[in-house]
C-alpha cells in the first residue's frame, strides 16, 4: 500500500462516492447504447466463436459495476486530491471505452475501432498499474475487464479482416 498515510473517506460521503462512480461508469455504457449493432453488424461475416448478442448485456453490466467499485476503492484513499494520477488513468480508459461503440457501430469503421481498442487496452493496463500500490482489490477487480477487452480486441480484428 502507500507509504504515505492518507485519510480514508468514510461515512455517508463514501456511499455517495460509490454512487457517483457507478453513474460515471454506466454513463460510458449509456453512450455505447446509443450505437447498437443493427443491420450493418448483422450483415458482417463473423467467426464461429462470435458470442451471441444476449451475452454482451450481462457481461458489460458486471464489468461496469466492477470498474466503478475499483475506482471507488482507490478514491476512498484520500479522494481526487490524493489519487489524481490513478483516477485520471481510470477516467481516460472510461472515455476510450465510451468511444469504441460510436467508432465501430456508429461509423462502421472496424479498423479505426481496432486501433482505438488497443489504446483502451493500454489504458486499462495503465489504470491497473496505477491502482496496484493503492488498492490491490481494485486492481484485481479490473482483471476480468482487461480479459474481456483482450477478447474483444481479437474479435474486432477478426471482424475487420473478414469484412474489408
Amino acid at each position: 500500500m502507500n507509504s504515505v498515510t492518507v485519510p480514508r473517506i468514510t461515512g455517508a460521503k463514501r456511499w455517495l462516492g460509490l454512487l457517483l462512480w457507478l453513474i460515471a461508469s454506466f454513463s460510458a455504457a449509456a453512450l455505447g447504447a446509443l450505437f447498437m449493432p443493427g443491420a450493418w453488424y448483422d450483415s458482417l461475416i463473423k467467426p464461429s466463436w462470435n458470442p451471441p448478442g444476449w451475452v454482451f448485456g450481462p457481461v458489460w453490466s458486471t464489468l461496469y459495476t466492477m470498474m466503478a467499485v475499483a475506482a471507488w476503492l482507490v478514491w476512498r484513499q484520500g479522494g481526487f486530491s490524493n489519487q489524481r494520477k490513478p483516477l485520471a488513468w481510470f477516467i481516460a480508459q472510461l472515455v476510450l471505452n465510451a468511444a469504441w461503440s460510436p467508432l465501430f457501430f456508429g461509423l462502421h469503421r472496424p479498423g479505426i475501432a481496432f486501433a482505438e481498442i488497443l489504446l483502451l487496452w493500454g489504458a486499462i493496463a495503465g489504470t491497473m498499474r496505477a491502482f496496484y500500490p493503492i488498492s490491490r482489490p481494485a486492481t484485481y477487480l479490473l482483471i476480468p475487464y482487461l480479459a474481456w477487452v483482450s477478447f474483444a480486441s481479437v474479435l474486432n480484428f477478426t471482424l475487420w479482416r473478414l469484412n474489408p
